[in-house]
């Protein structure tokens, strides 16, 4: 019987990607306007090599490329950048296609849902503030909370045990296989690998079943939960 649904967050319930792409090309825009004399192509694919090489979340990336590109620090270019960035991110910050609906549903059959997210405690719940899905999770463990990245047992034994539910009881829906698929298999849950979320075209995914939309996690549930005998 599956009492409740574990979710990431990026990739899962909100495109991640996209959001940071063009909340990136906002942020670079903005820096060109306010007077910066650069390439837009270029400093927009050194700030994705600077998230690549430090991590998605990184947060002074527009300080490195304005040392880099301009030579000094300028507090001017800067401030553009940030307030290019988060208007570009909140007008790109949608959750996909029927992830609203599909999360009242579930509620409505007395399921418990929780997010184990990788992202920062405060970028997480900015996001899901902005979403207005904050009100909709019994439980957010992100990795101020835990302290460690998935596929680490922690941060699923902590949303499990805040949830009152045995691994058996619950479903993990996420897009990374490496941290999502693994780190839930590996404490006895079931994985549903989300297949819209996917950005590397992943082939061997590990998990127990696959979604191509988000809705596609009710009929898993009712499957398992005997509601289709």
């Amino acid at each position: 019987m599956i009492k409740a649904v574990i979710f990431d967050l990026d990739n899962t319930l909100v495109d991640f990607s996209l959001l940071k792409k063009q909340a990136v090309r906002g942020g670079v825009t903005a820096m060109l306007e306010a007077g910066l004399r650069a390439d837009v192509e270029a400093v927009y694919r050194r700030i994705f090599a600077i998230y690549e090489e430090k991590g998605w979340e990184y947060q002074t990336v527009f300080d490195d490329v304005i040392l880099e590109f301009n030579g000094r620090y300028d507090h001017k270019y800067l401030a553009a950048a940030i307030s290019g960035y988060k208007k570009s991110r909140e007008a790109a910050l949608k959750p996909y296609p029927a992830v609203y609906a599909t999360l009242i549903a579930l509620i409505k059959k007395g399921i418990k849902l929780a997010v184990v997210s990788d992202a920062p405690g405060r970028e997480a719940w900015l996001r899901l503030y902005q979403l207005n899905f904050h009100h909709l999770f019994d439980v957010v463990v992100t990795h101020s909370d835990s302290g460690v990245f998935k596929p680490s047992p922690l941060p699923f034994r902590m949303a499990l045990e805040r949830l009152k539910a045995a691994p058996e009881e619950c479903l993990m829906l996420g897009d990374w296989p490496e941290r999502d698929m693994i780190g839930a298999k590996n404490i006895g849950m079931r994985t549903v690998f989300a297949r819209y979320g996917d950005i590397f075209n992943t082939v061997d995914h590990g998990a127990d079943y696959e979604i191509d939309r988000f809705d596609g996690i009710l009929d898993i549930i009712a499957t398992l939960n005997g509601e289709n005998a």
